[in-house]
């Protein structure tokens, strides 16, 4: 049996035994610690400070700290293994991980169902009393992936090396599902007859064992996009109980059976007029359409929106600059946790560049007006140039995707009537700014929050039988983005603000 050593981590006072030659990431990764990178070393997001002890150096951890400008008082936990005793500072921060109280319409049934969304990100259960809608348990967490990379890409690419790499990623995320699921019923007498799992095409394909190697590549199709049912005893779930889980199927490409529950959520699939659906999660996904016809797309917006690529950008967690605005010639700003700033998320990003357009601080272009390399915001966060650039191409990205969608369907932006945003980040986006950026052209007033449409959408399945599902999915057809012949001239023209 290998030697156990103790793992400290301050300020949180957690301690915990591990056996020596763990790797630190399979530690700190609960606790909040991001690894944007997938654990290559490169982003040093998942910086942790050695207060007691040490964790040995290679020349290649040595390097990457060199590279993040950190001193040898601190170590990348991706790259680091626990070789004794030894008393981390890492800092303590909450991801907001958005649940959903949404009401909707029924037909009530017998027993209690559990959806859950599966995210890139997050994971959020929620168990249901069919006979009255109520949420009776609500679990949320981490999805483990994510030490393997923040972004679905990086979670691919790890999966794709090795045969045994992909089944670590479906056994992750088939032990956080059964735990949670497991939580959900540990204090409730509840018959369970139906367990609903929507998420992305990667979450699909790695949580049913899908190979991911034809959706690696151009043209991004998959072998098996279809609803998928696993037995509660399947190996790495072991939920209690005999109700089959159902996964629900992806629409195409990327884009999943989240933006499938999404469309039923809004009701797009029931609407006489036209309404569209922007996901800017982890990838940015887009529907839009009516009861006769759906068009959706994926695009590669969501990175720079949750932070990644970004100087100083981080997830809508602790310390980030959630909100920017002006007042008498100042800024002001509002810190998720009202602490010590961090870094800036997608929204507190929208806001800045939204305010610096109207300050004069920024061109439409994005370029600086003044000679400075970098603006500072609230002390340590700033913006660099390299900054905007990359949320000129996540903004540009979802009007590119807008902009094609409205044109297959023959519609201008006056035609579409509602505008749903959904998702965490969709929470906190000022709409004015929104449209000042030229992300979304449509009137403010024609856009709605819609919060966590995916789990909407999957409490509503289960009161519904799958018919619906396949309905919804039959008058939806994806768009690929890229194949458009004007797709570069088009995207060129929505890179300005």
């Amino acid at each position: 049996m290998a030697e156990k050593v103790k793992v400290r981590l301050e300020p949180a006072g957690k301690e915990f035994q591990v056996a020596i030659g763990t790797r630190l990431m399979d530690v700190v990764h609960q606790y909040g610690v991001e690894f944007p990178c997938g654990g290559k070393g490169t982003c040093g997001a998942c910086k942790v400070k050695v207060l007691e002890g040490d964790i040995p150096l290679t020349t290649h951890h040595r390097e990457a700290l060199q590279n993040n400008d950190l001193s040898e008082e601190w170590r990348l936990a991706c790259l680091s293994t626990v070789a004794g005793d030894v008393v981390l500072e890492v800092d303590q921060w909450e991801h907001i991980i958005l649940a959903d109280n949404t009401p909707f319409e029924f037909v009530s049934r017998e027993g209690y169902g559990i959806a859950i969304d599966l995210g890139t990100t997050t994971i959020v259960s929620q168990l249901v009393d069919l006979s009255n809608g109520n949420v009776v348990s609500v679990q949320r967490g981490l999805n483990p992936q994510s030490r393997y990379g923040t972004d679905i890409m990086s979670r691919i690419e790890f999966g794709i090396r090795s045969h045994q790499n992909q089944e670590v990623l479906t056994r992750l995320s088939r032990q956080v599902v059964g735990q949670q699921v497991r939580e959900l019923l540990q204090n409730v007498d509840a018959d369970v007859s139906k367990i609903v799992i929507v998420g992305n095409t990667v979450m699909h394909h790695t949580f049913s064992g899908i190979d991911l190697q034809p959706i690696s590549a151009y043209p991004f199709q998959s072998a098996d996009p279809g609803l998928q049912t696993l037995h509660p005893s399947q190996r790495d779930l072991d939920l209690p109980g005999e109700t089959h889980v159902t996964f629900l199927p992806c629409i195409g490409g990327f884009v999943g059976s989240d933006i499938l529950a999404g469309i039923m959520a809004a009701r797009i699939h029931q609407s006489d007029g036209w309404m569209a659906l922007i996901d800017l999660g982890t990838n940015g996904e887009i529907a839009i359409g009516s009861k006769e016809k759906i068009l959706c797309a994926s695009t590669a917006a969501g990175p720079a929106f949750e932070g990644m690529n970004i100087s100083m950008g981080m997830s809508a967690t602790t310390g980030a600059i959630s909100a920017v605005s002006a007042e008498d010639g100042e800024l002001r700003f509002h810190v998720i946790g009202d602490g010590q700033p961090r870094g800036i998320c997608g929204s507190g990003l929208i806001d800045a560049i939204a305010v610096l357009l109207r300050e004069g601080t920024i061109n439409k272009r994005g370029r600086f007006t003044g000679s400075s390399d970098k603006i500072e915001l609230l002390p340590p966060v700033y913006l660099t140039r390299r900054d905007i650039g990359e949320f000129q191409l996540a903004k540009g990205a979802i009007a590119t995707g807008m902009q094609i969608l409205m044109d297959r369907l023959g519609l201008d932006h006056d035609d579409i009537r509602n505008v749903y945003i959904a998702g965490a980040f969709g929470n906190y986006i000022n709409t004015h700014n929104v449209r000042q950026i030229g992300m979304i052209e449509q009137e403010p007033d024609t856009i709605q929050k819609l919060g966590n449409s995916a789990l909407i959408g999957a409490k509503m399945s289960l009161f519904q039988k799958f018919e619906i599902i396949h309905e919804i999915r039959e008058k939806t057809e994806h768009i690929s983005l890229e194949s458009n012949p004007d797709f570069q001239q088009i995207f060129a023209q929505h890179m300005v603000f």
